[in-house]
């Protein structure tokens, strides 16, 4: 019998028709009310994550303010349209339409991991005036590319196109769990054991299935254009939290080609920036040190 976390606040879910798909939020605090000081606070998970791994953070804060986390497109609980491939920008066009949905008439203060920290800082470099405050959960990026790069791309995705991606799919729930913890060692077995049901589900075969779209694995064919995100990055106006796990290797996915210089001048272009460095932690911040980062959140939140 799995040894299974118990959440301390209560989510709510629940569903918007959002660009031809339906998107799942996860609601804390629902009755809290938003307010200027204290507004929304929008929670956006990383690539092959869901929203529901920021519950463990959501139960270390000790302010009462309303929050939401989403599952992106591909991701968790959302359904959209089959696809080849995810394009970034469809992600800043969802995130437009629900803040239009979540937060109609009120700025909010949006936060976003890895992936979904990439998606927040372009974002707020169009759309500033939506946000009070953002917050960066190393979304560093990725290396920059060359225009000769160009058709080895393209390539490359047409021959990932003859073969449609997988997942690996697993026993039981303790399956799942037990993956996730060989994925980050720093995560306790009842936190994995509480995430595997939302990261993964049982499906007709008796097997349980990761909850993202395999498509995801797939290259992108448009190359990243660094001058093109430093320039969207240089448009923020509104204050930034950057926060990184002290124990983060970033040459483990880039190797050289993404040296930590680079990354600092593409932050320094942003006018406002806290940084902050967690101690006994890794890219998963949120699982790794959710206490440690929930202290950080709420004083910056409330400065």
């Amino acid at each position: 019998m799995l040894q299974t976390y118990q959440p301390k606040r209560a989510a709510m879910s629940q569903s918007f028709s959002i660009r031809h798909g339906t998107y799942r939020v996860w609601r804390w605090n629902a009755d809290a009310l938003a307010t200027p000081e204290r507004p929304l606070l929008v929670l956006t998970h990383g690539w092959m994550d869901v929203g529901a791994s920021f519950q463990f953070m959501v139960d270390a804060m000790v302010s009462t303010r309303p929050i939401v986390a989403i599952d992106w497109r591909g991701f968790g609980q959302t359904s959209m349209p089959p696809t080849d491939s995810y394009w970034f920008p469809d992600y800043l066009g969802d995130l437009d339409a629900l803040l239009d949905a979540l937060s109609p008439d009120a700025s909010v203060d949006l936060l976003g991991h890895s992936m979904g920290g990439n998606v927040v800082m372009s974002y707020a470099g169009a759309r500033s005036e939506r946000l009070r405050k953002l917050i960066n959960l190393e979304g560093f990026g990725l290396p920059a590319t060359r225009p000769q790069d160009a058709a080895k791309r393209l390539r490359s995705w047409l021959d990932e196109l003859r073969s449609p991606a997988t997942l690996r799919d697993y026993d039981d729930r303790q399956g799942v769990a037990e993956r996730l913890v060989k994925n980050n060692p720093r995560l306790t077995p009842d936190r994995a054991a509480w995430l595997a049901q939302h990261w993964a589900e049982p499906r007709s075969d008796g097997r349980w299935h990761i909850q993202g779209d395999p498509a995801h694995k797939h290259v992108n064919p448009m190359l990243y254009r660094r001058d093109e995100i430093v320039e969207t990055w240089r448009e923020i106006r509104c204050p930034l939290l950057w926060v990184e796990g002290a124990q983060t290797d970033v040459t483990k996915w880039w190797g050289n080609r993404y040296p930590r210089s680079d990354f600092d001048d593409r932050l320094a272009v942003v006018k406002q920036v806290r940084r902050h460095t967690l101690a006994d932690c890794g890219h998963m911040l949120h699982l790794d040190q959710p206490q440690a980062l929930a202290a950080v959140i709420e004083s910056y939140l409330d400065s």
